[in-house]
């Protein structure tokens, strides 16, 4: 398939008011769109879009740029329900704001702002594998990943498992098979978007 043929895909115009997808067919260019998020109807399409439109915001305002890399990424994990399309929007927010926190401790002019910028990045760095984690099990119907170990044939052929025999992973001491707690510092993160900008 050559660049000519390849559809467009939807970008978002931002207007002081409103929300405009840009594409050729407006009709296909929000099928598109609600496809890449993970939208069930126009109504989840709509929600979608107005939350990262927020959570886009650079220096007091919405930016196209951002929202067109946080949507980018969000096409790029593919979520397949609304569960996922909701948690994979979080991870980019998470990730956004994370590299927020890195920009504002790298130009932090004093320790106290070095040592918030700092504790909001330790905080936001934990939350992301977690949500990792979080999709994972939730594409796997909540059972952990099962890892393929490799299995020394033995002499004689008392081998005490047949050949292509899975190990799972041996369960952790404590290990309940639910999302690790968040820590109690992590309860409130809105240090993190005061005054912060990428």
């Amino acid at each position: 398939m050559t660049t000519a043929t390849i559809p467009p895909r939807p970008r978002i115009k931002l207007y002081k008011r409103r929300i405009r997808i840009d594409h050729p067919d407006p009709l296909e260019g929000e099928r598109l769109l609600a496809d890449a998020l993970g939208a069930v109807d126009r109504d989840a399409l709509e929600g979608l879009l107005k939350q990262l439109v927020k959570a886009s915001v650079i220096g007091q305002k919405p930016d196209e740029a951002n929202l067109a890399f946080m949507i980018s990424m969000i096409r790029s994990i593919a979520p397949r329900d609304s569960i996922e399309a909701m948690l994979v929007a979080q991870m980019v927010c998470i990730h956004a704001l994370t590299m927020r926190c890195a920009h504002r401790l790298a130009f932090a002019g004093d320790l106290e702002r070095q040592d918030s910028a700092s504790r909001a990045l330790a905080k936001l760095a934990r939350i992301f594998p977690s949500q990792i984690e979080a999709l994972n099990r939730y594409r796997n119907n909540g059972e952990r990943a099962i890892t393929v170990q490799s299995l020394p044939a033995r002499e004689g052929g008392n081998a005490t498992r047949p050949a292509g025999a899975l190990a799972a992973r041996p369960e952790t001491a404590g290990d309940t098979g639910l999302i690790p707690p968040l820590d109690a510092g992590e309860r409130d993160l809105a240090e993190v978007t005061q005054g912060g900008t990428a």
